[in-house]
Formats: C-alpha cells, sequence, structure tokens
C-alpha cells in the first residue's frame, strides 16, 4: 500500500490532494511542525536523511520530491487521467508547468519568506524580490486567463504542483493584482478531493 510521509502547512498538501483525486488506498503517517520554529520534527529525519515532507512509499519505490510524486502517482494510479495524451502539445505544457511550479515560480516566494524575516538587512533586497513575485504570478495568471485548468478541460497534474505557488502567494497577500490566479485556487480548494484531504491531513493555513 502506499504511505505518505505528511507534514502539516507543507508541500505535502498537494501530495495527499492527490491521493484523494486519484481515489487509491493509501496510509498516511502525519508530523506537526515545530509551532515556534516552523520547522519540521527531527522524528522526518528517520525516515529520509532531509528531514522533509513529503515522502512517498510504495513497496520499494521511495520520493521524495513532489513534483517526482506527482508524475509517479498518475503515471501508475491515475488510470490515464490526469495528464494530456503523450505527443501532444497539451501534454508538453504539461510537463513545463509541472516543473516550473518548483523550478522557476517557488523561488522568490521563498526568497520573499527568509529575506523578509531579516527586517532591514534584507530591505535592499525586496524591491528585486517583489519584481520577480509580480512576474511570476503574472505569467500564471496570464495562463489561466479565460480557463478552468492549467491545461486542457480537466484537473492535471500542472494544478496540483501549481496549487502551492499560489496559496503561498496567497498567505503573503500577493494575489490581488491577479484575479484569474485567485478565483483558480479558490476553485481547487472547492474541489470534493481538497476537501477530505483538509479532513484527513489537519488544518491548512493556506486553505481559502
Amino acid at each position: 500500500m502506499l504511505t505518505l510521509h505528511h507534514l502539516n502547512d507543507s508541500r505535502s498538501q498537494r501530495i495527499l490532494w492527490l491521493l484523494e483525486e486519484l481515489g487509491v488506498p493509501y496510509d498516511l503517517k502525519t508530523y506537526q511542525r515545530d509551532p515556534v520554529t516552523r520547522l519540521a520534527p527531527p522524528e522526518l529525519e528517520a525516515v529520509h536523511p532531509l528531514g522533509k515532507a513529503p515522502y512517498l512509499v510504495d513497496g520499494d519505490i521511495q520520493i521524495a520530491e513532489s513534483g517526482a510524486m506527482v508524475e509517479y502517482l498518475i503515471r501508475h494510479y491515475g488510470q490515464g487521467g490526469f495528464r494530456p495524451e503523450k505527443g501532444t502539445a497539451d501534454f508538453e505544457a504539461y510537463l513545463e508547468w509541472l516543473h516550473y511550479a518548483e523550478g522557476s515560480a517557488m523561488l522568490p516566494l521563498m526568497m520573499h519568506l527568509y529575506v523578509s524575516r531579516l527586517k532591514e538587512a534584507g530591505a535592499p533586497l525586496q524591491p528585486r524580490i517583489d519584481s520577480e513575485m509580480a512576474r511570476h504570478l503574472g505569467h500564471a495568471d496570464a495562463a489561466l486567463k479565460g480557463r478552468q485548468f492549467f491545461v486542457g478541460d480537466s484537473l492535471t497534474g500542472a494544478d496540483i504542483q501549481m496549487s502551492f505557488v499560489a496559496e503561498v502567494a496567497a498567505s503573503f497577500k500577493r494575489l490581488g493584482p491577479y484575479p484569474d490566479l485567485a478565483a483558480w485556487i479558490g476553485r481547487m480548494h472547492a474541489r470534493p478531493a481538497f476537501q477530505r484531504s483538509i479532513a484527513k491531513g489537519g488544518p491548512y493555513r493556506h486553505a481559502m
């Protein structure tokens, strides 16, 4: 059986959501951040050397990167759904969004998270970070104009991966100028499978 090691308020929420969308049986092992430091508990280091989640185990298969988990789960348990047909332009766009989420879009958001903690010491960096956040959020917003999903006419792994980008931006109160992106994440959070993932994984401060 699939086992997901899940950390609250983290990227693992989207993997839990995907598992609910797939409707496959799985075992859920939950971990809680330290309420003061917000760091993952040391128990996770006994599971994986990096001490982070999500961490997926399927028999002898062990995966610690969320993008790889999305691809693996859809390939093995998606029953042909949750991604466009291979060999099509939509499939290539799907792969690009799937990897863009962590490869490009999350970088300025994470820089904002850490640099803002430096307060005045980080102030000289903030204009460039703000510019990069606006560039990437604007790109995602434009891609969703007139669309319900990032690729095609139904939910794909691209939507699963991009969800954390919009959620973190919302937590920074940065979605106001991007109505299509904001409406999209609202639709994603309204899905029954996402709601079930919250019920199983516990409170998620990025839920809208």
